[in-house]
């Protein structure tokens, strides 16, 4: 995924050495070789409305002959107009016809009879059912170039990194296949499983990890190998609150990680098949007892076992940074220490969107080398006849939701991401994520979105100097209904859990500060139509059983998100099924 310079794998032998002579050697090299695409990509914003509708068309001509070019005239478009004219804004039912046909073998459905799909990239729907998105040869190309673009900028702009290894979490790109043999799974992990032999030496976690489904065991097997570099430049990931359950449950497993490491074993308990125990087992047996040791004089001399204190040379973290995350992300430092983050873009199984090129922002320039992009403005989105913009026609301090044709043959897709135009380089907008489209509730017109709730909750907390890591606001149905403030009484301190007069204090402000920030929900206030927000507390570890039940139900670890906000008026009840 990320274009690096070489550096040993868990080579044993007198290969070492050598592979750490070259690395220095070859991997400058390429780094430098791989600056042209930074440098091209820059410059290409001076017309990147030109590249965008090069794109378009050239995609339009391959794919003419596919039984959805047909059906759409795709032969007959000669302009933006016409194209718009033939395809309309449209979601993944719209697609799924034609899709399942790709899954059993009927490339020609969507694609030109060349075309070769990779695998499917499984992604959550609307409903329990998840989404097939087809990798193409195309797509995967593209989507390594921006990967690279972003990866020459990080390594650019921290140069220590060069030499230090790197901790990846990706989840399986080959779970399961259709009828016709494609595998199905994550995009991130066929990135991985296809870089060259020299690129994966980079990475610590060995890729059998990534097949491992208990969220547990394979958070705790890429630890237990982690741990054996003392050298990490950086950390990566998709969820910043992945990182977090990797540090508690490195801190909670302590013993178990130093003696395995110290011993060459690997839990025998954890919920490993004996096929992946086989494939891991080369770097398993080896024994790390010098770091073992150094492990075991931290934790006598803080009483914990954390990252800042195990990877003092980490150098950048790389999670995503915008929508409803800032919680996790204000907890990176408690586990990590003061590290610079870095987004690594607005991107999902259906394509990558921005590229960001600074540390500790949400924003980035949008990757117009990888699909074709349109913008609805918020308001108008979900309208019969929505004003529809190219990028170049963004106005900054504007919000909109992005449509997508991409190499996957999704042609005016609505992905339903809100982002933020925040500027411009030269024509390529700069674009800041704030929330999916879906995480809005709206019981009496009131239209509170999730970056909202975060917003109020996250300013409360602040100003209590609490932490709260993991919530959740859904409503209630009453006279009048009113909104829920979900929270693990394990997550407050207990003096605050036993005293309902803060805990109704508490509630008031964030539904006051939601009355700041969102006019509607003030209106329904005033007007006695919505109640004020209240708080409900859990029972220890109901997040971690919900995410879990979440991920059994498909879908993988890196990718899973909290939902903050959620529209189900029952979603407490599903929650906590003794409830009255």
């Amino acid at each position: 995924m990320l274009l690096t310079c070489f550096t040993e794998r868990f080579l044993f032998d007198d290969r070492l050495i050598m592979y750490m002579l070259a690395r220095k050697l070859v991997g400058h090299t390429i780094l430098h070789f791989k600056r042209k695409l930074l440098h091209r990509f820059l410059l290409g914003a001076k017309q990147s409305r030109l590249h965008q509708h090069t794109l378009l068309f050239n995609q339009l001509k391959k794919h003419a002959d596919s039984d959805f070019g047909r059906q759409h005239h795709f032969r007959t478009i000669r302009s933006l107009d016409d194209f718009r004219h033939q395809l309309p804004i449209s979601d993944y039912d719209y697609f799924e016809p034609y899709i399942e046909r790709v899954k059993r073998g009927e490339t020609t459905a969507l694609f030109h009879a060349d075309t070769r799909v990779l695998m499917f990239a499984l992604t959550s729907g609307t409903t329990a059912t998840p989404k097939f998105i087809p990798i193409t040869e195309t797509f995967l190309k593209r989507y390594r170039l921006g990967w690279q673009i972003w990866g020459v900028a990080v390594y650019d702009q921290h140069p220590r990194m060069r030499d230090a290894h790197i901790l990846q979490l990706t989840s399986d790109w080959d779970s399961f296949r259709t009828e016709a043999d494609i595998p199905c799974g994550q995009i991130s992990g066929l990135a991985t499983h296809t870089q060259g032999h020299i690129t994966k030496m980079v990475y610590c976690v060995p890729e059998a990890v990534s097949k491992i489904a208990d969220s547990t065991a394979k958070a705790y097997a890429a630890l237990r190998f982690a741990l054996c570099r003392e050298h990490i430049g950086m950390a990566m990931t998709a969820n910043p609150s992945t990182l977090t359950f990797l540090a508690k449950l490195g801190n909670q497993m302590k013993e178990g990680l130093v003696r395995d490491l110290h011993d060459g074993t690997l839990l025998s308990d954890l919920d490993i098949s004996n096929e992946i125990r086989n494939q891991l087992e080369p770097y398993v047996r080896r024994r790390e007892i010098s770091r073992a040791r150094q492990l075991e004089n931290i934790i006598r001399q803080t009483n914990t076992l954390l990252p800042k204190d195990y990877w003092n040379t980490l150098a950048l973290l790389a999670v995503w940074t915008g929508g409803s995350v800032s919680p996790y992300l204000r907890e990176l430092p408690k586990y990590y220490g003061q590290v610079p983050v870095r987004d690594h873009g607005l991107s999902a199984s259906e394509g990558r969107m921005t590229i960001p090129f600074q540390d500790d922002c949400s924003y980035g320039v949008l990757d117009y080398c990888s699909h074709f992009f349109e913008f609805v403005p918020k308001n108008e989105h979900g309208g019969v006849q929505p004003t529809i913009l190219e990028a170049h026609e963004l106005q900054e301090g504007q919000e909109y939701f992005i449509l997508l044709t991409t190499a996957s043959g999704l042609y005016r897709y609505d992905i339903q991401d809100l982002v933020r135009c925040v500027g411009f380089e030269a024509q390529a907008p700069l674009l800041e994520f704030l929330n999916k489209g879906n995480y809005f509730s709206s019981l009496t017109g009131e239209k509170l979105s999730e970056f909202q709730v975060v917003d109020a909750v996250d300013s409360t907390m602040r100003d209590h100097q609490l932490t709260l890591g993991t919530f959740t606001v859904c409503p209630h149905w009453d006279d009048p209904p009113f909104y829920q403030l979900l929270i693990e009484r394990s997550d407050l301190p207990e003096q605050h859990v036993n005293h309902p007069p803060f805990i109704e204090r508490l509630a008031n402000k964030v539904d006051k500060r939601l009355q700041v920030i969102n006019m509607e929900y003030r209106n329904k206030r005033e007007t006695q139509r919505l109640a004020c927000l209240r708080i409900h507390l859990m029972p220890p570890d109901t997040w971690k059983l919900f995410r879990d039940q979440q991920l059994n139900q498909g879908g993988s670890l890196e990718q899973f998100k909290h939902p903050r906000l959620v529209p189900q008026l029952d979603f407490l009840k599903k929650l906590n099924p003794h409830l009255p």
